[in-house]
């Protein structure tokens, strides 16, 4: 069985409970696999990050088995804006939608697209990926429309999100489907040795006192990165992590480096 998201965000929690953590969420559009369900709760594995979890029933949207793997196998398009107005074709139902949602199906020529039978229209813009697309360009245009958005454990909107959610979900804006936390990310990409090597859009990720990697942000230009901390804000980085500008301190110890986006993107 599978299904899709026609919801802004669903809470996707760890326990199928309303008392259980968040530990992500399913924006508007994302598809997913049902592994196990009940009247209640279904447990999903999404299609884009493998992540696992479980949803309210009354939020799955069924998707026929057909859909999942044209989409599965589809090029997608995104909302780059940071919030989107869709209206429902024939029916004038309006709602708000999140950047990082996927426009399954879309037409460019009229910004429809549709899930299932029902088709939709977009307001704002789109953006399909090309080759002439500069990823790391789109990915820190993308970053700084989170400036000053609230932090969230397993949030990935612009009215709260984590570290990890913030740069798996910038870097999907730019065509680039990375793991859904911090610990999985880190294994993706080429190691570099210094802060002065970094190019922007480059992660940086940090560990604690027992080497576990518990943070990552975006590195963009002299020095700097944006991370999700408190709230989603620019800091220094040099070789022995995040230097807090407000508090003069440093917050993050530096671990490694990684380079995800090729020279050719």
């Amino acid at each position: 069985m599978y299904g899709i998201s026609n919801l802004s965000s669903i809470p996707v929690r760890t326990e199928p409970t309303e008392k259980s953590e968040m530990c992500t969420q399913i924006l508007f559009g994302e598809h997913f696999e049902i592994i196990e369900d009940n009247p209640k709760w279904c447990r999903i594995k999404l299609f884009h990050d493998k992540y696992e979890g479980w949803i309210d029933s009354k939020m799955v949207t069924p998707l026929k088995n057909a859909e999942y793997k044209k989409l599965s196998n589809a090029t997608q398009t995104v909302s780059s804006e940071i919030f989107n107005i869709v209206q429902q074709i024939d029916h004038y139902n309006n709602f708000l939608i999140v950047s990082g949602s996927t426009l399954p199906f879309y037409k460019k020529k009229d910004s429809s697209f549709r899930i299932g039978k029902t088709k939709y229209r977009l307001a704002g813009n789109a953006l399909q990926l090309s080759k002439n697309i500069d990823k790391r360009t789109v990915i820190i245009n993308s970053t700084l429309k989170y400036f000053n958005s609230p932090y969230l454990w397993g949030g990935r909107t612009p009215l709260g999100i984590d570290c990890s959610g913030l740069t798996q979900i910038v870097y999907k804006i730019a065509g680039i489907n990375i793991p859904r936390d911090a610990s999985q990310q880190v294994t993706v990409g080429e190691n570099f040795s210094f802060v002065e090597e970094a190019l922007p859009g480059d992660l940086a990720f940090f560990d604690n006192d027992e080497g576990e990697i518990i943070h990552v942000g975006i590195i963009w230009e002299k020095n700097k990165i944006i991370h999700s901390s408190g709230k989603v804000r620019i800091d220094n980085l040099d070789h022995a992590g995040i230097f807090n500008i407000e508090t003069k301190r440093y917050t993050h110890q530096l671990r490694v480096m990684k380079r995800i986006v090729s020279e050719n993107d």
